[in-house]
């Protein structure tokens, strides 16, 4: 009887790590596809030539159902280092020149990894893209009812594309955004390429 309940117990243990492994493996699987790179079906290649970046980029138009308009804004002042794209009312991509420096992502992983008041979650993790989801940690009484409080969290990306030694951090706006839109935006930033 005992050798039975032995058995019984090292099988359960052998299916917890097993169906641990699994899980592991499909966060990783849906990690990897939370960009799907060889469909840009639903954007338009616009190039940014003409705002003093020697590049272009994929952004959504109008069939990507996000609310956006056809028409892509980008805001730059001459002389200016910073850029916004707005496609619409919900995709806003921060881009700014930061010359010569080429560690821009890794700089944002520790800033994000010294963080007190959210905690980190990465949806994708890149050399030059991360995609991350950040939620409020709640402190308060033990004695608290579990309905008071709301749960605070924003999705992000971030990343860093060089074009002709230039190093451009490209990013999403600080309240961050719907993941939907944070997908978006983490494509069109994969798409950025200089223009020859």
């Amino acid at each position: 009887m005992v050798i039975k309940q032995l058995f019984i117990f090292f099988f359960l243990i052998a299916l917890f790590f097993s169906s641990c492994d699994t899980f592991s493996e499909s966060k990783n699987a849906e990690n990897n596809n939370l960009i799907n790179e060889e469909e840009y079906y639903e954007f338009k290649g616009v190039s940014l030539q003409e705002y003093a970046i020697p590049a272009s980029i994929m952004l959504p138009d109008e069939t990507a159902n996000i609310g956006a308009s056809t028409v892509v804004e980008v805001l730059h002042k001459d002389g200016d280092f910073l850029w916004d794209i707005l496609v619409g009312p919900n995709f806003s991509l921060h881009i700014e020149d930061f010359g010569d420096r080429i560690n821009m992502v890794e700089n944002k992983r520790q800033e994000l990894k010294e963080e007190t008041l959210f905690h980190v979650e990465y949806l994708l993790n890149e050399n030059d893209l991360i995609v991350y989801k950040k939620t409020l940690i709640v402190k308060g009484s033990i004695k608290a009812s579990p309905r008071v409080g709301v749960e605070h969290k924003s999705f992000h990306v971030y990343g860093q594309k060089i074009s002709r030694g230039i190093t451009y951090e490209l990013r999403s706006q600080d309240s961050g955004s719907s993941l939907e839109i944070i997908k978006l935006m983490a494509k069109s930033i994969k798409s950025f390429k200089t223009l020859e």
